[in-house]
């Protein structure tokens, strides 16, 4: 399996494919062309399709700012004529003379490939990529799953887990405190900074908790469809349900940031084993691929940090997927604002049912 860098990546939001990827090849391209005054962008096939509801315009502007930039959607072009649905080409300008082109292929995860370059494909770095294997090796060697992921990716992996679950935190504060409407023409609210202050005096405790760790997947999911800046877990779409959980759960019982950084790199162990072994593309395997696989990853790290067994672990993952079954996977208008922010909330509520279910 590869390293947790791979699955769990800081960038903007609302895809991962769609803004993530064109605004690194972009920065790479202007880096490429340091003499450049001007660029143009043309977007094709699903990119060309969703991109203004994605903000892929706006993420490639940002990336060649503060040099101005065409983009041009081109939807004329077939699809089963393109390499890949995720297409773009990019030219660098000094005046009116070119000084370059590359043809970028938005392959998923943040990731791109850059046509004629060689591909750089991350090294695995985990020997093992089922759940089974992994329990029976931590069984046998008396080791937390935390302990097997810094045996394999040393002890740096901290300073990383450590960045993201600062923005991580960071990406939720910022919804709370964000009022408006979503970006996409939909008309939706948006409903985190409203709900987390929406106290009623005979508010039951346990109605408080579950409305606060709901504005808290409502905050990051908004953020992600906003295009604000989030991490993959696993994906942007499912941005919302892991962040909500371990805040919350930090919050009610004291958990330490270690304590947190031991439980993000056991759902990242959790997240790894379904990218490895199934997917976690909603475009592939629906909405359970993506909200699913985060709340299992949730489910998994609300269990590590109440003392779960990796075995427990494992079951509190599993539960979770099993009530997010199905093949739901159809943002209206290509946009992730109807159902995926909702669905974020309901996969962060189901990630702490299934953890309590497993211990």
């Amino acid at each position: 399996m590869e390293s947790l860098r791979e699955l769990y990546r800081i960038g903007r939001g609302p895809s991962s494919s769609h803004t993530m990827g064109p605004s690194h090849a972009a920065t790479l391209f202007r880096r490429a062309f340091p003499q450049a005054e001007r660029f143009q962008a043309v977007l094709y096939g699903s990119l060309a399709k969703t991109g203004k509801g994605h903000l892929t315009d706006v993420a490639i502007r940002d990336a060649f700012a503060p040099l101005p930039t065409e983009i041009v959607f081109d939807t004329e072009t077939p699809e089963e004529s393109l390499p890949h649905p995720n297409t773009l080409v990019l030219q660098a300008f000094q005046q009116e003379r070119p000084l370059g082109q590359w043809r970028v292929f938005s392959v998923g995860g943040g990731k791109i490939q850059i046509e004629g370059q060689p591909a750089v494909a991350p090294q695995d770095v985990y020997p093992l990529s089922t759940f089974r294997e992994i329990k029976e090796y931590c069984g046998r060697n008396g080791k937390f799953l935390w302990q097997f992921v810094e045996e394999n990716e040393g002890p740096e992996i901290w300073d990383y887990l450590r960045d993201v679950w600062k923005q991580m935190k960071a990406t939720v504060y910022a919804g709370l405190n964000t009022e408006g409407v979503l970006h996409g023409g939909l008309g939706v609210q948006r409903k985190a900074k409203y709900l987390v202050r929406q106290r009623h005096m005979d508010e039951s405790p346990e109605t408080r908790e579950n409305r606060k760790v709901c504005a808290y997947a409502f905050a990051v999911s908004e953020e992600n469809a906003g295009g604000g800046v989030v991490v993959t877990a696993p994906t942007c779409g499912a941005s919302g349900v892991l962040p909500a959980v371990l805040l919350f759960k930090q919050e009610q019982q004291g958990f330490s940031d270690t304590d947190v950084l031991h439980a993000l790199a056991a759902a990242g162990i959790v997240g790894n084993i379904i990218k490895t072994n199934a997917s976690i593309s909603g475009a592939e395997c629906g909405c359970q691929a993506e909200i699913g696989s985060g709340s299992g990853m949730a489910a998994g790290a609300i269990c590590y940090v109440r003392g779960g067994s990796p075995q427990q672990i494992g079951h509190a993952c599993a539960m979770a997927l099993k009530n997010l079954m199905g093949l739901v996977c159809d943002p209206v208008g290509g946009l992730v604002e109807v159902p995926c922010v909702k669905r974020n909330v309901g996969g962060a509520v189901n990630a702490l049912a299934a953890a309590d279910m497993a211990l």
